[in-house]
């Protein structure tokens, strides 16, 4: 009896050290894997009548395909010192397929590389002007908001010209992929980059019809820059226009959600810059509705300091000094509102600062019935921005 106990309790210590092992069922060797780290997708033009239709014989006419092109990064790619005649090898690898269709030009794409393509690491996906001013962003993205593999919290970019040139880089070592992401988190220093933007959020945007913004890059000569943001229409899911970087500065300021940033203004008194740090930001769009006429008020309130003035006559500790230069920060963020809103409302109707959904909030009978046709009635409606600055720390220069 002693035997057959010890028996059923080393049985059972046996099932329970197995059973933690099961976890290993579904691995996959790195050295097996071509990690997909990014995605560009840009628009290709074709003159000829008839073309294949993704890749098979006697498709349907078709003038425009898609040329999708993969960042890889694999075992080889990432190896340090690695040397391919007297340069170092890339640290990544870039593949391009063309077709009219998302996942049958990837899986054409499979036919030219020799490891299995694995898009659960991917962080970014571009994608290009062209493409975007041509199909709406809800077929573009419809593949990758499906598939299961790939993550939702990818970001998502719009680029100047070709997307795929903004998966090169003319430094070896770095990763374009990687980099982009990188520069997403620069928005808490600056009101000139967008906060992150991801698949997950622009799904929803995309079901309900609402214009928004997406972080826009440019490529030049293998370098990276953000450079203000592309508008989205609502009602088409297509490229609208782009706003500069001055006009995401006065966007910013109407979302209130900057964490930092900087405005330069001029002293009226010498016409010397001065430069205003951001500490604190924040805004209230505040609707209006009279019988049939909607207006809304914008309170703006930020508290800051001098980080810079070549106002060299003035002690940054006066009162006198401190309220002129309140005075003329104000005025430089009312310019920067009223710029951005002025083409918004008059050059793009468009409405991607939220000023819809604040209606819909506080007057939720009167969006039923205007939100068909928002975007017309936004460019309209009369919008009033109230600014007030504090000046908290003017730095340690002045006694």
């Amino acid at each position: 009896m002693k035997h057959i106990t010890i028996r059923i309790l080393l049985s059972a210590l046996l099932v329970f050290i197995l059973l933690p092992l099961t976890g290993c069922w579904s691995n996959k060797e790195i050295e097996d894997l071509a990690l997909i780290v990014g995605t560009s997708m840009d628009l290709e033009k074709q003159e000829g009548a008839h073309e294949e239709s993704a890749g098979q014989p006697g498709g349907q006419p078709h003038r425009n395909r898609i040329t999708i092109t993969n960042q890889f990064v694999t075992s080889e790619t990432t190896g340090k010192g690695t040397k391919t005649g007297s340069s170092p090898q890339k640290a990544y690898n870039n593949v391009s397929e063309t077709g009219d269709a998302i996942l049958p030009t990837l899986r054409n794409m499979v036919l030219r590389i020799d490891k299995r393509a694995f898009a659960e690491h991917s962080k970014v996906i571009i994608i290009g002007e062209d493409l975007a001013r041509t199909l709406d962003m809800q077929k573009i993205l419809d593949f990758y908001i499906r598939e299961q593999e790939m993550r939702p919290s990818g970001l998502l970019l719009i680029a100047r010209n070709r997307a795929s040139q903004t998966l090169e880089s003319n430094k070896p070592m770095d990763i374009p992929a990687f980099q982009l992401v990188e520069m997403t988190h620069g928005h808490g220093r600056t009101t000139k980059i967008l906060p992150p933007t991801t698949i997950t959020k622009i799904e929803g945007k995309l079901h309900a019809g609402a214009s928004f913004l997406l972080q826009n890059i440019v490529s030049t000569k293998g370098e990276i820059k953000f450079a203000g943001a592309a508008v989205i229409e609502g009602k088409t899911k297509k490229l609208r226009g782009f706003l500069n970087e001055k006009d995401l500065e006065g966007l910013t300021w109407i979302f209130g959600n900057g964490k930092g940033g900087l405005v330069k203004s001029v002293d009226r008194k010498t016409g010397q810059p001065i430069i205003y740090e951001v500490l604190s930001l924040k805004s209230k769009i505040k609707p209006h509705v009279n019988g049939n006429n909607i207006s809304f008020d914008i309170k703006i309130e930020s508290e800051g300091r001098i980080a810079e003035h070549w106002v060299v006559s003035e002690n940054s500790i006066e009162t006198e000094f401190l309220k002129r230069t309140e005075k003329a920060i104000e005025e430089e963020v009312e310019r920067l509102v009223e710029n951005v809103l002025n083409k918004l409302q008059h050059e793009y109707k468009t409405d991607v600062a939220g000023f819809g959904n604040q209606l819909r909030i506080k007057y939720p009978r009167i969006w039923k019935t205007t939100k068909k046709d928002w975007d017309q009635i936004f460019s309209e409606v009369p919008i009033k921005s109230e600014v007030k600055i504090t000046i908290k720390d003017y730095g340690t220069s002045d006694e």
